[in-house]
């Protein structure tokens, strides 16, 4: 029983598993097309890849033997039974369809990978991708995880993402009703945006069919235009207390089926420039936001349409 004042991961991954799983990143060798010059060249002006895969992913390794040491280390740390492969570094739909479904099967292949999730841009799921997926899900989990970044046309434009936010909401209509599991990522804290704005986020993106959502705070990171930036025209940025507080208001115009994976980022210290708080210190946020909602007498989803009483029992 889920006994968090919000909906976590932990308990949706426990529902479809019956048994502790955990994700094992890989770098399958994919790039972008921000980042190619299909779209763009540098990337979404907030995006350092090396920023949030985990450090011991390298491409020069096969893919099985990033699955063994992920697996090996997942095991060894969190008592992990169950595995799935996640398809994390860059934009892991972007490529031919038949690689695609070559480096799918080669991770499905490992006798201790129960499925598949995959990291990716709402613009770089065409039909016949979507079917290759949608065929793999009807015998394996299969969830994608969309980058949405931010709800704000004005927004996207000004981070480069190279697509507006009707492309997303198309991605997830589409896929939706196919067997594929649907995930998302947001960032919070983009200059421009404000608290009113994150909080119409959470009513804008309850209305996706997706199952579960990682917010992150906006962290400045090495080697980013958005660096750059900052660092000549420096913009305000949450300090922790303020994040526990909007991530806690954010949770309770959110609806309450979407499990929360994710409360902050984490970019490695040597690379982080602000602010300072991210690293390490999700279990803060996670312990922080628990304890507001329950100060509150509040939880996921009690101000959402309408419904702007605490909650008792």
């Amino acid at each position: 029983m889920n006994r968090k004042p919000y909906y976590d991961y932990h308990t949706y991954l426990k529902k479809h598993f019956g048994a502790v799983t955990y994700k094992v990143s890989v770098d399958a060798g994919f790039t972008c097309p921000n980042i190619d010059g299909t779209l763009a060249k540098g990337g979404c002006t907030y995006c350092n890849n090396r920023s949030f895969i985990p450090p011991y992913l390298k491409r020069s390794e096969s893919l099985l033997q990033q699955i063994e040491q992920g697996v090996s280390s997942q095991r060894r740390r969190y008592g992990a039974e169950r595995f799935l492969a996640y398809f994390q570094a860059y934009t892991n739909t972007y490529d031919h369809v038949d690689r695609l479904r070559e480096r799918y099967r080669r991770a499905l292949d490992h006798p201790d990978i129960d499925g598949l999730v995959i990291g990716t841009r709402a613009d770089c799921l065409p039909e016949e991708v979507v079917s290759l997926l949608e065929e793999i899900a009807r015998s394996h989990y299969v969830a994608l995880e969309i980058g949405i970044e931010s709800v704000c046309d004005e927004t996207l434009l000004r981070i480069n993402r190279g697509h507006t936010y009707a492309v997303v909401e198309d991605a997830f209509r589409r896929i939706a009703g196919r067997g594929i599991h649907l995930g998302a990522h947001l960032i919070l804290g983009f200059p421009g945006e404000d608290r009113a704005h994150w909080l119409e986020t959470a009513r804008v993106v309850s209305e996706l069919p997706m199952e579960y959502l990682k917010i992150h705070h906006l962290q400045v990171v090495r080697g980013t235009a958005l660096a750059e930036e900052y660092q000549s025209h420096p913009f305000p940025l949450p300090g922790f207390d303020e994040w526990v507080g909007l991530a806690s208001d954010f949770l309770e115009h959110l609806d309450p089926g979407i499990a929360i994976a994710r409360l902050c980022g984490s970019a490695p210290l040597h690379l982080l420039i602000a602010p300072r708080w991210g690293r390490k210190k999700h279990p803060e946020v996670i312990s922080g936001v628990m304890e507001t909602l329950v100060t509150r007498g509040s939880r996921q989803g009690s101000r959402r349409q309408g419904n702007d009483g605490p909650l008792t029992g």
